[in-house]
């Protein structure tokens, strides 16, 4: 095993989870149980939409100092869309 890329993977990890620990805290679980007050997607449906608009950010942008933070969220919205699904199936 490669340690050096071991580290480095997990301090990244940890990072993004922290964030997305931090952003549960101050909006509740929106990302998996989110209010509808607008519309009526799963949870994973709105997601997917999340996911969209971070790709778009980055289409129309790129990916520089100000746009960097882009892709956290977009990683932090895939593991939130991978835990939505699995729910998903486990409900099914």
């Amino acid at each position: 095993m490669n340690k050096k890329f071991s580290k480095k993977l997990d301090k990244l990890a940890f990072r993004i989870i922290n964030m997305l620990k931090e952003k549960n805290d101050a909006y509740g679980n929106s990302a998996l149980e989110p209010a509808n007050i607008f519309g009526d997607l799963s949870a994973a449906q709105a997601l997917c939409a999340r996911i969209d608009d971070k790709l778009m950010r980055i289409k129309n942008r790129g990916i520089t100092d100000q746009t960097e933070d882009t892709v956290d969220d977009l990683i932090g919205y895939l593991f939130l869309l991978r835990m939505a699904l699995e729910e998903e199936e486990r409900i099914m």
